[in-house]
């Protein structure tokens, strides 16, 4: 078989506007690959120049990114934690010459990856949607934006319950011990608690696809609900950095009440999928009938020719 092929066919625009029917060779789709992968480090070196920046400077007149997460450990009673800073100022230490360069750059890039979120998710619906129905992309737009509002409430609740958690860790010693952190432990451990609530928030999101898709039904995930919820516990346990009661049950409680409301979406989904087809007749079907299907003639539009150039690609 032999498919005409135009060299540098994938060099041509990217969308519904140059590609209507939404079909593309092998090489076109890894020029998109390419493409969308490149738009998605630009926007997050970009986010993470700006991240690095905002870590020592203020910008758009808001406290800079490095008051804002150490304040949840600055905000804590001077015993047990020790400050180091001349009169009297929060600080936190740093062991090594390069130390304090390498944690305003990964807290940069990190803050970058955030502020780029838009961005990259952006680009994935993007290269996803060409194999989508005009519905499907509609709601694949609406999940990229619930993922992007839960990954941030889930980072907004991480770090509010980041000094409770580190008053109940820092409270042990009995007064005769004081902690002074160094940065590089500090913000580790910041970033990876703001990471885990928000990836864990798109719990929601991942129920409401998979029940859409027809993988499970609201009454299979009824059926697990205890299961489910003593695995969410288990799950906040074993993920939660700081090992801290507090946070443990922030996180499980959160995706406790996230997964409920995954749970009753997934009920009226199916409740209308049922709806449709009863009033198809396809319920009252025994296993060995036959389905109805639709004979009727639908027009097809004539071929488009194609300007392969003279040029062919072998395919087998």
């Amino acid at each position: 078989m032999r498919i005409p092929f135009r060299r540098g066919s994938g060099r041509r625009g990217f969308g519904r506007r140059y590609n209507p029917d939404g079909t593309m060779t092998l090489i076109e789709h890894l020029y998109e690959l390419r493409h969308r992968l490149s738009v998605a480090i630009l926007a997050i070196l970009a986010g993470g120049i700006i991240g690095f920046l905002w870590f020592q400077y203020h910008l758009f007149g808001l406290p800079t990114l490095g008051t804002l997460l150490t304040r949840p450990y600055c905000q804590l009673p001077a015993p047990p934690r020790a400050d180091i800073g001349t009169n009297g100022q929060c600080q936190l230490l740093a062991t090594a010459p390069l130390e304090a360069f390498m944690l305003q750059l990964k807290v940069g890039v990190a803050a970058g990856a955030v502020l780029a979120c838009p961005v990259w998710l952006y680009q994935l619906w993007a290269f996803i949607t060409p194999g989508l129905y005009d519905r499907e992309r509609r709601f694949a737009l609406s999940f990229v934006g619930v993922a992007a509002l839960l990954f941030a409430g889930g980072a907004l609740l991480a770090y509010e319950v980041v000094a409770k958690g580190l008053q109940v860790l820092l409270s042990f010693g009995g007064g005769q011990v004081v902690t002074a952190l160094t940065g590089d432990r500090y913000f580790s451990f910041i970033l990876a608690m703001l990471l885990i609530f928000g990836v864990s928030f798109e719990l929601p999101v991942l129920v409401v696809m998979l029940n859409r898709a027809g993988v499970v039904s609201y009454t299979r995930l009824r059926s697990w609900l205890r299961g489910i919820i003593f695995g969410l516990f288990v799950f906040a346990a074993v993920a939660t950095p700081s090992q801290d009661p507090i946070s443990m049950l922030a996180l499980a409680g959160a995706l406790t009440v996230l997964f409920l409301i995954a749970l009753v979406i997934a009920r009226y989904h199916d409740r209308g999928v049922a709806r449709r087809r009863a009033a198809e007749g396809l319920d009252g079907l025994s296993d060995d009938e036959a389905s109805p299907l639709d004979d009727r003639v639908e027009p097809v539009e004539p071929a488009q020719p194609v300007d392969s150039g003279g040029r062919y690609d072998d395919a087998t």
